[in-house]
This record gives C-alpha cells, structure tokens and sequence, in this order.
C-alpha cells in the first residue's frame, strides 16, 4: 500500500485536544498508531518528540497507546501523557463508555437513510481482513453499529456512523456487507484505490465522562486533506 505522506513530527493543527493527562491527535491516514512490521516512525513516537521539543522535557516522554485506527482510516486518536491516564482511559474502553462516530464516504447509496447494523464478524488472520455475516457462524463475534445518510452527490454517499462495538475492521466489513463500500477500500469491494492509499473513512467525534477531571469531554475533528470529495461533503459539517 502507498502513503504518500511521510512525516517525522506531528504538526500543531492535528492536536484536537490536550489537557495535563492526555493529547487527542487528528490523525492523517498515512500514519501508523504503534510500531508495526514496516518500521515506520509510529504517530506515538511523533508525539513523544513533539512534547519533548515542544516543553523542552529532559529524559523520556510517556505516551500510551490506548486505542488504534488502521493507517489508512483518519481522525482521532487518544494518547494518555501518564501511566495513570493510560489505566483510567484503558478502563472507559474496556466498560465501552467513550463513544465514536465516523463519517464514511461510500459508493451505493444504502437501503435505508438510518438503521442500526447487526453482523456477526470473523477475521481472517492470514490476510488482515474480516467478514461480516448475517447470522452467528463458529467463532465470530457480535458488531453492531448505526448509521445515518447525511449527503450526497452524483457519485457517492456521505454516512455517519455511531460505532457500537469495537471489532476488527468491523465499519469496513459491516458497509461491504450492505453493499456499500468504503471509497478507496480495495480489501472490502471498491473497484479502485484511492491516490495515496487512504480510504474515506474518519474518526470525527469521540465522547466520554474524563476519567481523571469527570467532565464530559466531547470533541470533533474533520480530515485534515485537500481531497475534494472530503471537502465537498465536510464543508457544511
């Protein structure tokens, strides 16, 4: 897969939110969250070096990695700046009370302007992709989410997503399975890939009670991109 952008540092406009216990980064799809097998700089590499320059901090910086995107989704990412946040943030995912809404830009128009999705997903781990099937199959486990249609042009659909539970894949497995996939997903159905290799796919709002300030947080980001399908669909956002 290309990614056209390579990037050693994180730039001042993707932070969405920063208090003393986290940083929220706007994440642009050419950019891995954790240290992977390609051995690229991972975003929690870049926002260690950002603080440490930034605040001028001698020794190590601490960022923890609570959540994943795949590389070629954007949008936001929470990173925790102390071992506490990490544990605390670590919990709100595991009792499911941060909550996440996506857009997605997809070719079909779905079958319905709303509904709330209920497949069964089993991923394959040779190839790094899942299928969403209608009923219970051995081994695959519950994904639900809910959509809305928001817009739409000539050629594609604007969808937002409220994302219910957090499987593998699971929005791009789920829309595939409707018969609505993801703009530039080659691995889910769409005929060709994006420039670049990313796929219209962003992590726009999350929401959650601060674990540590228990103040409801909620914050929104669109794609930072000068991609004219993103900008004709977010302009009124």
């Amino acid at each position: 897969m290309n990614y056209t952008i390579n990037q050693t540092s994180i730039w001042q406009e993707q932070i969405a939110y920063e208090d003393n216990h986290i940083i929220v980064i706007n994440k642009l799809p050419s950019e891995i969250v954790q240290g992977d097998k390609t051995g690229d700089l991972p975003l929690s590499e870049k926002v260690k070096n950002f603080i440490k320059q930034r605040d001028n901090k001698p020794g190590n910086v601490f960022c923890g990695v609570i959540h994943r995107l795949d590389r070629p989704v954007s949008g936001l990412v929470i990173f925790a700046k102390t071992s506490k946040a990490l544990s605390r943030f670590n919990e709100l995912f595991r009792e499911k009370t941060i909550h996440k809404t996506y857009l997605a830009v997809v070719k079909n128009k779905p079958p319905k302007n709303s509904d709330r999705l209920t497949h069964y997903i089993l991923k394959n781990e040779k190839t790094n992709t899942s299928k969403a099937f209608a009923k219970p199959v051995a081994h695959a486990l519950k994904a639900e989410l809910e959509y809305e249609l928001l817009a739409s042009s000539d050629n594609y659909h604007l969808l937002k997503i409220k994302l219910l539970t957090g499987r593998h894949h699971q929005i791009r497995a789920q829309l595939s399975a409707i018969g609505c996939p993801i703009k530039g997903d080659l691995k889910y159905g769409f005929p060709r890939s994006n420039e670049g290799g990313f796929i219209h796919l962003h992590s726009y709002n999350t929401n959650f009670v601060h674990p540590i300030k228990q103040e409801e947080v909620s914050i929104k980001a669109l794609p930072i991109s000068s991609d004219k399908v993103w900008e004709f669909f977010t302009k009124n956002l």
